[in-house]
């Protein structure tokens, strides 16, 4: 629901209003429209009368919003969110990141090395796997507290924010000490205690699409994050399963401009995931960016036929050298910012 307010509402009207709206369970959101100031109301707004709403003398009109999604949808945030990332890393509102690092963390020497190539190439953030979700329980599950400890050594070594997947709630003091942006898999996306708290952390987080979801789903889990009290959430099209079995994943290149359309969150896209194959991440990273993608999630790996985890769909340092070539020529040609 959102509540339009005269011009003539006075401060202490509007903070009176909100303090009612949050004692009756509601998260209330300011929307500044060119000549108008809005409040946005998400929850459960059956029990609220719009005429009693609009009798108040300072509300000039009451609008219900119909999607299932409140704070991540264009309703009550029209403008583009720029999320605030360390290292004075720029994505969204027409800046381009890129996410790149190997699938999963295996010795220091091998994080060190994507890291140092990665940031060579122009990549803004390091991504690691210390935790892995995996299929099935006889596969590698990663190194754990060991491996984040190692992408930390890496983020002192490179200067790179580190990017990386919480599986359990248990680990969430430690995300929130050592973690630059909290990673949220496609298995986790509808644990909605756990986006919660991710959420409650205030941290930067990168949501990835469920392996099944729909796009609304995805913008229903953002809200639980935002709910929490972050504002800097990142939307992951990460490939959706269907029945094609000629690729890992159906990566759905369609949900860039779909999302762009219905959120402000800056959205991202991993081909990675989203094909299983490493010789189809470069047409379909440039794919997304022409699509107008805010950036990339790529897994580079500086031996992929040896790679602990997914070596068949990690891209080698050289070939990510050549693919950000490529993209920047791709943004280029559209005018993008950066």
């Amino acid at each position: 629901m959102i509540v339009i307010l005269n011009e003539n509402a006075s401060a202490f009207q509007i903070d009176e209003l909100k303090r009612d709206m949050e004692s009756r369970g509601l998260v209330v959101q300011d929307i500044y429209g060119e000549s108008r100031r809005m409040l946005g109301l998400a929850g459960d707004t059956a029990f609220l009368s719009e005429e009693a709403l609009q009798r108040i003398d300072f509300v000039e009109r009451v609008v219900r919003v119909s999607e299932p999604y409140k704070l991540s949808g264009r309703h009550f945030h029209p403008e583009d969110t720029q999320p605030v990332l360390p290292g004075n890393v720029k994505m969204g509102n027409g800046h381009f990141a890129v996410i790149a690092g190997p699938c999963s963390i295996e010795s220091e020497a091998q994080i060190l090395s994507i890291a140092r190539d990665v940031k060579r190439s122009g990549a803004s953030l390091l991504r690691g796997g210390a935790f892995k979700p995996r299929s099935s329980p006889y596969s590698f599950q990663g190194l754990g507290l060991d491996g984040l400890d190692l992408l930390k050594i890496a983020r002192e070594k490179t200067g790179l924010p580190i990017v990386t997947e919480i599986m359990s709630a248990e680990y969430l003091d430690v995300f929130a000490r050592e973690v630059d942006v909290i990673q949220i898999g496609a298995r986790n996306m509808q644990n909605f205690p756990l986006l919660r708290e991710v959420g409650n952390l205030g941290k930067p987080v990168l949501l990835k699409r469920g392996l099944s979801s729909t796009i609304e789903e995805l913008l229903q889990a953002a809200d639980y994050v935002l709910m929490g009290g972050t504002n800097d959430v990142i939307l992951c099209e990460r490939g959706i399963r269907t029945f094609e079995t000629a690729t890992r994943n159906t990566l759905d290149i369609s949900a860039v401009p779909t999302l762009k359309k219905k959120s402000h969150l800056p959205v991202v896209v991993d081909p990675s995931h989203g094909t299983g194959y490493w010789d189809l991440v470069y047409p379909m990273a440039l794919a997304s960016a022409a699509a107008g993608a805010d950036g990339l999630m790529i897994e580079v790996h500086n031996s992929p036929e040896s790679a602990l985890c997914d070596g068949q769909q990690s891209i080698t340092p050289a070939l990510f050298d050549k693919l950000m070539r490529a993209i920047d020529a791709v943004r280029g040609s559209l005018g993008a910012v950066s």
